[in-house]
């Protein structure tokens, strides 16, 4: 499929950024912002191709799958690597691995473009004391709520669009050139080896042994089952019903127990 990126489509995805990184919404863009998956689907569902898109951000997934964000804190932003990556990813009909290389060090300098709307923060809440001594509720949420969403919003949506409208049909365009290349070949091997690093992550974050072969059993179904080109609703549907004996086997054994 043929996409392309027009200045609307580069507008939408930024705005979608900048309300992720604002976390205006809560808890819900709290989640948005760890996880690149709902980015992924926003941008295949304004570029046209939300089935590339999800395939290039379920490869992208597995990079973060182990992450950790002690204080909401994250050593890199997934869904800005993703706003950029799954773009040029489908302009220049990239690998998922080839996207995973892009996606990583720009969801690094994401993190660092998030700590700095942090500093922007602290001179526009200066009014914050005032408010408090005054007991002015309305003040305090302008200062607390609308303050840092605008400063997000005037932050976030201008830096993607740049890079977005400007700088993905570029990347796209160098990558369709060396498309057979020794780079593409590198930056192929490189997002593979990220990606297994993600699934050796979050195998150490899971670190209890009785879960482990509930993982080892799902890897091995997706491998014999490889022919039969099951998809991932069946997937997941088998991962419910494992679910569901698992604690139905844990509350037996408790029961008998006492």
């Amino acid at each position: 499929m043929h996409v392309t990126l027009s200045a609307w489509q580069a507008l939408l995805i930024a705005i979608w950024v900048a309300l992720v990184e604002s976390r205006i919404l809560g808890t819900m863009t709290l989640t948005m912002r760890f996880s690149p998956l709902m980015t992924g689907m926003v941008v295949g569902f304004v570029m046209g191709d939300i089935r590339q898109a999800m395939i290039v951000t379920a490869a992208i997934q597995l990079v973060y799958m182990g992450f950790v964000a002690p204080g909401g804190a994250l050593p890199a932003e997934p869904a800005i690597g993703a706003a950029i990556a799954v773009p040029v990813a489908l302009l220049g009909h990239m690998s998922p691995q080839g996207a995973i290389a892009i996606a990583v060090p720009v969801a690094l300098l994401g993190s660092y473009l998030y700590q700095f709307r942090f500093f922007l923060n602290t001179f526009a809440l200066k009014p914050m004391d005032k408010y408090a001594q005054e007991a002015n509720a309305r003040g305090l949420k302008f200062a607390i709520i609308v303050i840092p969403t605008l400063i997000s919003f005037l932050l976030f949506i201008p830096l993607m669009f740049i890079a977005l409208y400007f700088g993905a049909p570029v990347i796209s365009g160098l990558v369709a050139q060396i498309e057979h290349g020794t780079l593409i070949h590198i930056l192929n091997s490189v997002g593979g080896g990220l990606a297994a690093l993600g699934i050796a992550i979050i195998m150490q974050v899971i670190g209890k042994k009785r879960l482990l072969p509930f993982f080892f059993l799902a890897y091995f179904m997706s491998v014999a089952f490889a022919k039969l080109k099951i998809n991932m609703t069946i997937y997941a549907i088998f991962g419910v019903i494992f679910a569901i004996l698992y604690v139905m086997l844990n509350n037996k054994n408790s029961e008998t127990n006492h």
